[in-house]
């Protein structure tokens, strides 16, 4: 996940070296030994500042990522309020926010309802709200182990797909919300 985030900045120091050797080759077929030599320093303090620009870069993205994996852990540890807890339940399952009560027959309509709703309303969500729909999600998720054995096939693989969909909306955002905490911001020349 970090290397993708990284990558671009890794791919332009590899670049820089290569136009600095590409520039040292050219001219050496005309060039007396000492002024080689001479172009072989100017492309080696090239390539070092080129190095060090990038290393700065690696370095101000790798404290970033540590940084906003410090406040992830600490909210994720702070416990869920219960009105709130309720509050989502009700907003994201409506009339199958009974949970417990949700049966083989009632249990797909429930995901169905959850990701309609998960899907309207995730733009506008901080990672405390995905921290309340994750919480609803594993709570329809218990019931649906408790009652997967009463599925037709069918409805068991609209359930994954469901399960799959939800999953990659919350992942979706946490690698939004890294690529923004890591992310450089272009340096005034």
């Amino acid at each position: 996940m970090k290397h993708a985030v990284v990558a671009p900045f890794v791919h332009a120091a590899v670049s820089a070296a290569l136009l600095a050797a590409v520039a040292l080759l050219l001219p050496s077929c005309d060039s007396t030994p000492r002024e080689r030599q001479e172009a072989v320093r100017e492309g080696a303090r090239e390539i070092d500042t080129a190095a060090d620009k990038a290393a700065a870069v690696l370095k101000r993205a790798g404290n970033r990522a540590a940084r906003f994996d410090s406040v992830s852990r600490q909210r994720s540890r702070q416990p869920l309020d219960d009105a709130a807890t309720k509050a989502f339940n009700q907003e994201l399952l409506g009339t199958s926010a009974e949970v417990e009560q949700l049966t083989a027959q009632t249990i797909e309509p429930a995901y169905t309802q959850l990701l309609r709703n998960t899907r309207d309303k995730r733009r506008t969500w901080t990672q405390r709200d995905w921290d309340y729909a994750t919480a609803v999600f594993r709570r329809l998720n218990d019931r649906y182990r408790a009652v997967r054995l009463d599925l037709p096939a069918r409805n068991e693989l609209r359930i994954k797909a469901l399960q799959a969909e939800f999953t990659a909306l919350e992942t979706g955002r946490d690698l939004n919300d890294l690529r923004d905490a890591v992310r450089d911001e272009p340096v005034a020349r």
